[in-house]
Parts: C-alpha cells; structure tokens; sequence
C-alpha cells in the first residue's frame, strides 16, 4: 500500500493553513509545550527552549542511520530543529539543542528545504525536535504542501510534549517517534531540567497511540503510519528501563515498536554527573532486551 500522508486531507478546504493560524496565535502567550513559559515569541521573547520566533536549523539531509523502516533506500528527510524544550545533560547533539549550530530559515524556506529532500528520494519528513516550532512547521508545511509535498511526516522528539498541542495536529503527523527518557521524575529532573517528566510523556505517548497506532508498514517494509518509540539505555539503571517497558506494554500497546538504543556515550555536560561518565557495559544491554521480552514478547524490537 502506498503511503498517503495524512495533511493532504487537511489541505483541502484550506483546513492546513487555518491550524497553522491557530497555532501560531499561541505564540503569544506560548503555551506550544508543557513548560508553559506564557512569552510572546512573536515578538522575539524566549522561555525556556531559547527559540524566538524565527526557525533555527542545524542542518537537514537524507539521514541513513536512522531506524530501518524510516531509511529504506532513499534514507529519511531530517531536518534538525536548533534549541530544546529539555536540557539533557547528557545531549548527543548538544550543539543544536543548545542553538549554537543554527541557521534562520523563513518559513518559505523550509518549504523549499522539505520539497528538496523528497527531490532527494528521501522516503519521509524527519522533523527532529520540532516541540518547539509545531506552529511554524505546519505553516511551512502548508506552503510545501500547496506546492507537491507528498511525503509521510515524521515527529521525533523527547517526549516532553503538550498534549493539547498534539490533539492540535492530529490527522497531519503521520509517524511519531518520541523518546521515553525515564520512568523517575527526579531523575528527568536532575538530568534534562524538567520537573515532570514521566508523567508528561506517559500522557504524550498515550496520544501519539490514539491518533496513528501501531507501525503501519508498506510492501517494501517502509513506514507509512504509527508509533516508534525510542528508549535509550542509561548506565547504572537510570532510565528506569523496566518501568517503562512495562508501561508501554500495559497502556500503549503489547506490540509496540520500539527501538532499544545502546550507543550512549558521555556526552555535553554529562561528565560532571560521576554515574554518566561511562558507556553502558554488554551485560546492561542485554538486561534491557531481556526486560523487553518479560514486558512483551510481542514488541518489535528495531534492529
């Protein structure tokens, strides 16, 4: 089955560019993600992301290494979203998230920047912490769309995410990809500088399932619609991996996709944190698989 990208049904009637208005009225008073810093971005003020109102970018291109049913042949369309709405210590791209690598883009072009990645052969829009930007992104959506935009798109961020600005989007993300970081909130407290963690991505996640579902793939194995979620091992346990295993297979769904990701590495600040200061060892890894199939032996794990 071919993938049928769910804002074109938005697009008619104009549907597309009257959400993107909405949105972008609530940068007034942004509310766009659960930190509710009630700044008026339009005006250039900033909370806690450090994004104003202009798009900042880090860079975009096919990516290759991203989970299989996203990279297919043609690799995923990522474009990498500069500043956060977390503050990992820990950060892998610590230079983006941070807005030191950042490139202004009006929202012409990043239309542009989308159409040239489905030019490219790219099988998707890979929106890589776009938290922040929903507003701005729908509206270049709009202009890219109006213009040949076919593409599935692709949500991948953290996890910390405002509900109501999700169910504001439903029907136009086609895949999500969120993180789910910690299933303690002191920890998500100490480590990304957000009070409340857990219970925002629980809630994020469970809404995420109720607008795509499990992944849904084509006939040449390359995703189309649903969930992928991430969960990167910490060392010494610190990502409360049996917790949140166990709550996906509890709340979300017994056969969800779910990529168990090893290749932490200290990274950013992470050296002044004495239990981040080291790889995970084998023996956690295979903890975390085995943990994976207690929960569920119905999770597609990726590869």
């Amino acid at each position: 089955m071919a993938s049928y990208p769910g804002y074109l049904d938005k697009l008619k009637g104009g549907r597309l560019k009257e959400i993107a208005l909405e949105l972008m009225d609530l940068l007034k008073d942004c509310t766009v993600c659960p930190h509710h810093c009630h700044v008026n971005r339009q005006k250039g003020e900033k909370g806690f992301c450090r994004a104003g109102f202009e798009v900042e970018i880090g860079g975009y291109g096919p990516h290759f290494g991203e989970e299989p049913p996203l990279v297919g042949r043609g690799g995923s369309g990522t474009i990498f979203f500069s500043h956060c709405n977390l503050a990992c210590v820990f950060c892998q791209n610590y230079e983006i998230s941070r807005g030191w690598q950042s490139e202004k883009v009006s929202l012409e072009k990043l239309a542009r920047i989308m159409l040239a990645l489905q030019e490219r052969g790219c099988h998707n829009i890979n929106l890589v912490t776009p938290s922040h930007y929903v507003p701005q992104i729908i509206a270049a959506l709009a202009i890219a769309a109006e213009q040949g935009l076919r593409l599935p798109l692709v949500y991948n961020c953290g996890g910390y995410e405002e509900t109501a600005t999700l169910r504001a989007i439903e029907g136009i993300i086609d895949i999500y990809m969120p993180d789910f970081k910690y299933a303690d909130a002191e920890v998500g407290r100490r480590l990304s500088k957000v009070p409340d963690y857990p219970q925002v991505a629980q809630e994020a996640i469970k809404e995420m399932h109720r607008q795509v579902g499990d992944l849904e793939l084509d006939e040449g194995g390359i995703a189309r619609k649903g969930l992928i979620i991430r969960h990167l091992v910490l060392p010494g346990g610190l990502a409360g991996t049996k917790e949140v295993l166990e709550f996906i297979a509890r709340e979300i769904s017994p056969y969800s996709y779910i990529n168990i990701m090893s290749q932490y590495y200290p990274a950013g600040e992470a050296h002044r944190y004495p239990l981040l200061t080291r790889r995970i060892t084998t023996e956690e890894y295979r903890e975390a698989l085995r943990l994976a199939y207690e929960a569920s032996p119905h999770f597609r794990l990726a590869d």
